[in-house]
């Protein structure tokens, strides 16, 4: 358990994804929603990376850990929840769920070639249902929500950081 008196590898939890597109928006919802819900040691940041792509690249700078939360076309049943991590990351992007994905793939390209790419990645993705104009996720989606931050909250907690409850 990480000791909040010292202090934790600088740790960016990375929500990807577009509101108004159903499921797809499902990173930025996880991050909005942990951060409403808990309070994380110095170190460690939550951010809404929305569909920046490769503006994203001046966040990477520094981060020895990177946590992307998305939805993700596993091939899966919606709803599943997955993980995936180090070159396992660069290879599930290939399939794009839409078109931010591209920019997260380009983004973890350009930041490796600068140097910038940190030393842990890991991606925490859901199935999509839905990834039409829709401001709601899909019920598939919705149902697994919790299951989706619960995976986060687990591999910081891997990590040795363990946010408190607000």
């Amino acid at each position: 358990m990480a000791d909040w008196g010292r202090s934790v590898p600088e740790t960016l939890v990375l929500g990807i994804g577009n509101l108004v597109m159903s499921d797809d928006g499902v990173g930025v919802r996880a991050v909005q929603h942990l951060a409403s819900t808990h309070r994380f040691p110095p170190g460690v940041t939550l951010l809404d990376g929305g569909t920046l792509g490769l503006d994203l690249l001046p966040r990477l700078e520094g981060v020895e850990r990177l946590l992307v939360v998305d939805a993700i076309e596993s091939g899966n049943v919606p709803g599943t929840v997955i993980r995936l991590a180090g070159d396992e990351v660069p290879i599930a992007l290939a399939t794009r769920v839409s078109p931010h994905q591209m920019g997260l793939k380009d983004l973890l390209a350009v930041a490796d070639l600068q140097g910038h790419l940190p030393e842990h990645v890991v991606l925490v993705g859901i199935q999509p249902a839905c990834i039409e104009m829709a401001t709601e996720l899909s019920h598939a989606v919705a149902g697994n929500f919790t299951e989706l931050t619960d995976q986060v909250l687990i591999e910081l907690g891997e990590w040795g950081i363990v946010p408190k409850p607000c």
